[in-house]
C-alpha cells in the first residue's frame, strides 16, 4: 500500500513522508494521542478519533467475505464459544468488535497479535483469535476454525468486513488534506499495477512468510477495495460503527467522514 510513498516512486507535491511501520494496535493508541498525521488504523478505532480525524477515500482492508478467524485446538461450533478464554490481538480492533457482535459473551485475554495461537497452544486461553498472517497459516499448527468474522459478517449483511483503514488529521486543512488523500490513492494504485516490486517491498516486513502465501495475503487486503472504499464499503463502515454503538460496544453513534482526493 505504502510502497510507492516509501520510495520515492511518485510526486508528492512537496509533502515528505517518514514511513513508520508497527503493529496496527500500536498505531490505534498513536493515534488516540494525535501522534500522527497520518495513520493506518482498525475500522473501530476509528469510532474513538472522529474528533481529530477523517478517513482517507483509499487504503481501506476489506474482508470480503473471509477476514479475522477464531480458531481453537479442537473442533468447536458457535455454540462453545461463549463465556470461554480467548486470546485476542487488542481492544481497538476491528477483529475484536466483530468478535463481541458474533458472541457478547467471552472473557478477552489481550495479547500480541503475533502470539495469540501460542496462547491457545499453551493454554492461556481457550481460542484465538487470528489477524495478519496469522489467517492462512494456524492450521499448521494443527489449529481448527471455529468462525470467519468476514465470512460471518456477509451471511448477516451482504457486505465486506470493514477492518482497516487510513485516517489524516484534520487540523491540517482541506487543501494539505486533499493532497495526501490523492498520494496514498496514487500509491496504492501504483502497487496494483507494479504488483511483482511492491510485493519485493512487502517481503521486507513478512515475518518469515514463504512469498507464495504472502501474495495471498496482499491480495486479501490490497486490492480494489483498497482503491476505493466505494458505495458498499462506505455502507459497511457505517454498519459496523452503528451495530458496535447498538450493541453499546462504542459509546455513541458515528457518522463516517471521508476525504476525498
Amino acid at each position: 500500500m505504502f510502497y510507492a510513498l516509501a520510495e520515492g516512486l511518485i510526486d508528492t507535491e512537496g509533502l515528505e513522508y517518514i514511513h513508520q511501520l508497527q503493529d496496527i494496535e500500536t498505531l490505534n493508541h498513536r493515534a488516540l494521542r494525535g501522534e500522527l498525521e497520518v495513520s493506518a488504523v482498525s475500522i473501530h478505532a476509528f469510532a474513538f478519533l472522529t474528533d481529530r480525524y477523517a478517513l482517507l477515500s483509499s487504503g481501506a482492508s476489506m474482508g470480503d467475505r473471509y477476514g479475522p478467524r477464531l480458531v481453537a485446538r479442537t473442533p468447536l461450533g458457535r455454540g462453545d464459544v461463549k463465556g470461554k478464554r480467548i486470546a485476542i490481538p487488542g481492544l481497538l480492533t476491528s477483529a475484536y468488535l466483530a468478535l463481541r457482535l458474533y458472541e457478547p459473551e467471552f472473557e478477552a485475554v489481550v495479547t500480541p497479535f503475533d502470539q495469540v495461537e501460542a496462547a491457545v497452544l499453551d493454554g492461556r486461553a481457550d481460542l484465538a483469535l487470528i489477524i495478519h498472517e496469522g489467517q492462512l497459516t494456524y492450521t499448521d499448527n494443527g489449529l481448527h476454525l471455529v468462525a470467519d468474522m468476514g465470512e460471518w459478517w456477509f451471511a448477516e449483511t451482504g457486505l465486506p468486513l470493514p477492518l482497516g483503514g487510513n485516517v489524516v488529521r484534520k487540523d491540517l486543512g482541506p487543501e494539505i488534506t486533499s493532497k495526501i488523500s490523492r498520494h496514498l490513492k496514487a500509491s496504492i494504485a501504483h502497487a496494483l499495477s507494479h504488483r511483482t516490486s511492491a510485493l519485493d517491498h512487502a517481503m521486507k516486513y513478512a515475518r518469515g512468510l514463504e512469498r507464495a502465501k504472502a501474495d495471498e495475503f496482499v491480495g486479501m487486503y490490497v486490492n480494489d477495495w483498497t482503491l476505493e472504499y466505494g458505495e458498499a464499503g462506505r455502507r459497511s463502515v457505517a454498519l459496523f460503527l452503528e451495530r458496535g454503538a447498538a450493541a453499546g460496544l462504542i459509546p455513541h453513534r458515528v457518522i463516517p467522514e471521508f476525504v476525498k482526493p
